[in-house]
């Protein structure tokens, strides 16, 4: 029935037309529930700097920051940007990990980052002994120094991702190996030290120009200290037939070894290594092409095609 011109509508549900509901008188536990469903970005983007109560319930569940993994995001933009070398922005990242470490009250179990300072690894290290994956690409300052920390610290690692990290030597391999036992995963890789160019205006040319030379080295490292390896990645590695031989003879467990880019090698080392080891399912060879008789084209006068096409010692700096 029309009153003053105007129809009855009917009556709103008890609890509705009162506004919008107020998603902070959700319980903390409520609270801590709904942002285990999160993904690492919507969690610290997202709900902890909303207000102080969903911070404050987000910090009461440590296990919310077992897990700090960065890698997505880098991956997203498709490769290296100039800024991520720079002072400030290792800040920022050094900035999260050690939040995400004091978050996780103990309980911080994968670090995936890139370009973090020696000092906020050693510092989070300290307080993670249950970290079992660590991956650190591009960490210029990470040091031998802060990875015996994380030796000493975090023995249960199983997995560690040390690529372009020049700093890092043959010595915090053989400690690794002998403090973490169950390392099963090892990811080594440096950069294209054969052709830079894609690396220019991006990583600072004096850090290219610092590739690591002991490749045979570290090698004989890995093998006398980590057995248990399952996979092992040394992409432009420098290592000879002796280290690939050491490896061969050291980890004999391995499941995928990857030399992509590793120049110093032949087919036929890397034929006689591969069969030594008897689990191996995966095997990335160097994968590039370069005819010996580029070098000797006034003796052969034509392209003339080798069998030990990937040994190249002309490309040693």
């Amino acid at each position: 029935m029309a009153t003053g011109g105007e129809a009855d509508e009917p009556a709103a549900p008890e609890g509705e037309g009162e506004g919008e509901r107020d998603w902070a008188d959700l319980t903390p536990v409520c609270l801590a529930e709904a942002f285990s469903r999160l993904g690492p970005e919507d969690l610290w983007r997202g709900a902890m700097p909303c207000c102080r109560a969903w911070r404050a319930a987000a910090r009461s569940r440590p296990a919310l920051f077992a897990a700090l993994d960065l890698e997505p995001a880098f991956e997203a933009v498709g490769a290296d940007a100039a800024e991520w070398w720079t002072p400030a922005f290792q800040r920022r990242v050094d900035a999260m990990l050690r939040s995400a470490a004091s978050l996780a009250a103990g309980e911080l179990r994968v670090v995936r980052v890139r370009h973090c300072s020696g000092d906020a690894l050693a510092s989070a290290a300290k307080s993670s002994p249950q970290l079992s994956i660590l991956s650190i690409q591009s960490s210029p300052s990470v040091t031998d120094r802060s990875m015996l920390t994380v030796a000493s610290c975090c023995p249960i690692l199983t997995e560690l991702d040390i690529s372009y990290c020049y700093e890092v030597s043959y010595k915090s391999l053989e400690v690794i190996g002998q403090s973490c036992p169950n390392l099963v995963v090892l990811k080594r890789s440096i950069f294209n030290w054969l052709d830079s160019s894609e690396h220019v205006r991006t990583v600072p040319a004096e850090y290219l120009r610092a590739c690591p030379q002991d490749g045979d080295r570290e090698a004989i490292a890995i093998s006398r200290s980590m057995p248990k390896l399952k996979q092992l990645v040394l992409k432009f590695a420098k290592l000879s037939g002796v280290g690939l031989n050491s490896i061969a003879e050291g980890c004999k467990e391995l499941e995928v070894l990857d030399l992509f880019g590793c120049a110093n090698l032949t087919s036929r080392g890397i034929e006689q290594a591969a069969a030594n080891l008897k689990n191996l399912e995966t095997l990335v060879k160097p994968n590039f092409y370069i005819p010996r008789s580029a070098f000797h084209m006034e003796r052969y006068g034509h392209w003339q095609l080798y069998d030990e096409r990937f040994q190249t010692n002309v490309f040693q700096i």
